[in-house]
């Protein structure tokens, strides 16, 4: 009955994320996030904002929550990986809530910490995804796909929220200009989604929502009101050289497994009995 519970605590707290998403998308009458706390997080808000059409990762990330939250309903009674997922999976949805209604109510401060700790659990739960074997390939896209997509996004947006939050306190950056923040911000975004590379051994949810988000940043650096081409260059180098690095590391632990006679890695996790 303990474990039946678990498994509806993550499915209501699936439909609450994307009941939140529904009520920041502007949809049931309220305002849009990017028009939200006065536009704080809107393209035209800091140097490392993305332009609008970033945005719409959310919906393939949401779509991919409310599969995991059914593939987990009807899980095998012994799945070890779904049990300690239970409880980061719960957080990062009803902390993505608490996100988009603190922005609604126009409590950017408060922004700042409920999206670092989002940033903290998804941490948590892409190192037990990458210590872990999925057990098929809807689990590895549902799973696996879905909070690496998850991840990245939110390395990015961790970023944007952070800029939008100092700006909106005052902060003019110690003299420095928005060329020098957007590039030193865009380099730092583009280390992460480096070390996500290494970390996870090259799966590529996560680097492709963190090279996402870059490029849409650059779309926004290199038109629009703040106009940044340093800032645009960076982010377009550090989206090239995660999306290069995954790709290299990803082709070097294929050849490894090959080499030892393992399956290569799949896609989007682990399928190899090999964890790490």
């Amino acid at each position: 009955m303990k474990r039946i519970w678990k498994r509806v605590a993550v499915a209501v707290s699936a439909v609450v994320a994307v009941i939140g998403a529904y009520v920041g998308s502007g949809a049931a009458g309220g305002t849009p996030i990017q028009d939200a706390a006065g536009g704080a997080l809107s393209a035209s808000s800091t140097a490392i904002a993305p332009d609008g059409p970033a945005f719409s990762i959310w919906s393939v990330v949401y779509a991919g929550l409310i599969g995991y939250a059914v593939l987990q309903l009807f899980r095998t009674a012994n799945d070890d990986r779904h049990e300690r997922l239970v409880v980061p999976a719960i957080l990062s949805l009803l902390l993505n809530a608490a996100w988009i209604l603190s922005v609604q109510f126009g409590w950017l401060w408060a922004s700042e910490p409920i999206i670092v700790a989002l940033l903290a659990v998804l941490v948590w739960t892409f190192s037990i995804l990458r210590r872990t074997r999925s057990t098929g390939v809807v689990e590895a896209v549902l799973t696996d796909g879905t909070f690496g997509l998850y991840l990245g996004w939110v390395c990015v947006a961790t970023a944007a929220n952070t800029a939008a939050v100092l700006t909106a306190a005052g902060f003019r950056g110690f003299g420095f200009g928005q060329d020098v923040w957007g590039v030193a911000i865009a380099a730092v975004a583009g280390l992460v989604g480096v070390l996500v590379a290494f970390w996870g051994r090259g799966r590529l949810a996560p680097a492709a929502s963190l090279a996402w988000g870059l490029a849409w940043v650059a779309v926004a650096r290199f038109d629009g009101p703040l106009v940044s081409v340093p800032t645009a260059t960076t982010a377009v180098v550090a989206a090239v050289a995660v999306v290069v690095v995954t790709a290299a590391v990803r082709a070097r632990a294929g050849w490894s497994g090959a080499g030892e006679g393992r399956a290569t890695a799949p896609v989007f996790g682990r399928a190899d009995s090999v964890a790490g």
